[in-house]
């Protein structure tokens, strides 16, 4: 077979499901594979490359005729092998260093194309579905339709439980599940996890919601006890004062303000806490302490200073981490609130600690003059 001829028509009638091309002909080549696949996006039908790089996925769609040259081009140049399957066939292939194609080839049952991009998104907490927590909080009715203006939430909500689904491992242990949720407010996220915990994964679990208002933590423990929440409470108090466990399995914290993420991060590691998750708010001890002669022209403006300030602090808290024995990520989330704070940082226990974390976190501190921090104090 002529592979590109073939394509093109496999393009033509929209039979292409899929194509690997794998097997680099340079050992330096840091793409080990790259997945081919047709996506529908605005009714027009394009040919998507993913490649994935330094655990990292980019993402390249391109109209038939561009695909087919990179294609011809991959297969002929930089790599060994590939696999192709359309809704009838599949095909391996074995690129010789002359270029000279060996195919292989053998029928499957008839499979349906689904369109990547036309996918419903399937969440955790599915639409349509009534889910009592989030009628009680006014998100969705009672037959599950999730209200227009409250769909942000519903969203943001089902994209927090999936970043605490990738977080977590095992779990599986007998005893009670014990997880904090430092600041919460209104506690949206806190009535999810708990849910999830137990209507989901059919886990036995403890939550504490803490809160400096009042009226919030009375709201939230009528609507827990309304709902037969009976292991979720919420209590008035300082993350500081906050004596009332000393194992915790999770600890979240939203918007925890300036200090306070630090008087969080800071209890969960003494707890010896396995998963931490925690979106920093507004950053100030570092705006006053900050300073590098080498980096003055940034330190000269405010906003400028504000939004490094807010950086450097967020980085010292993921290098205070590591040396602390967890592994630690940070990615974006849009959060509940109307603020432009994104950042979450996740981090999973793993006990190993090491002379080179605990380096790197003081030679970060020593380049930007940083001198009794308070996250340094406990």
């Amino acid at each position: 077979m002529n592979i590109i001829t073939d394509l093109k028509e496999f393009f033509d009638k929209q039979v292409f499901l899929k194509m690997v091309i794998s097997n680099p002909r340079s050992k330096a080549t840091m793409i080990k594979k790259i997945e081919i696949k047709p996506v529908m996006i605005k009714h027009e039908y394009l040919i998507q490359f993913e490649t994935i790089e330094n655990n990292s996925a980019s993402h390249e769609n391109l109209d038939t005729e561009s695909a087919l040259q990179k294609i011809e081009h991959l297969i002929l140049n930089e790599y060994r092998s590939f696999f192709l399957r359309t809704s009838f066939m599949e095909y391996d292939g074995l690129v010789s260093k002359k270029g000279r194609i060996t195919v292989s080839s053998k029928s499957i049952e008839q499979e349906t194309i689904e369109w990547a991009h036309d996918r419903k998104k399937e969440y955790i907490f599915p639409e349509k579905k009534p889910i009592d927590f989030l009628i009680k909080l006014g998100i969705m009715n009672e037959e599950g339709i999730v209200y227009k203006k409250k769909y942000n939430k519903f969203r943001q909500i089902n994209k927090f439980l999936e970043i605490i689904q990738d977080t977590m491992q095992d779990i599986s242990e007998d005893r009670i599940f014990r997880i904090v949720d430092f600041g919460c407010g209104k506690a949206y996220l806190t009535f999810a996890v708990y849910h999830y915990f137990v209507a989901i994964l059919h886990k036995e679990v403890e939550i504490i919601g803490l809160d400096l208002k009042e009226d919030v933590i009375d709201f939230c423990n009528q609507i827990a006890s309304e709902l037969q929440y009976s292991k979720l409470k919420f209590m008035k108090g300082s993350i500081e004062s906050f004596d009332d466990w000393h194992e915790v399995d999770m600890m979240i914290t939203l918007h925890a303000c300036d200090m306070a993420t630090d008087a969080a991060l800071v209890k969960a590691v003494n707890w010896g806490t396995k998963y931490i998750l925690s979106v920093p708010c507004c950053q100030h001890e570092f705006f006053s302490k900050i300073h590098n002669v080498a980096l003055t022209p940034m330190l000269n403006h405010g906003l400028i200073k504000e939004r490094l300030s807010s950086l450097v602090t967020d980085t010292v808290r993921t290098l205070y981490l590591n040396k602390e024995g967890y592994d630690v990520k940070v990615i974006e989330f849009v959060s509940l609130e109307h603020t432009p704070k994104n950042i979450m940082i996740t981090a999973r226990k793993t006990g190993r600690k090491s002379d080179k974390d605990f380096e790197a976190y003081e030679s970060f501190k020593s380049f930007w003059n940083l001198e009794d921090l308070y996250i340094d104090r406990f």
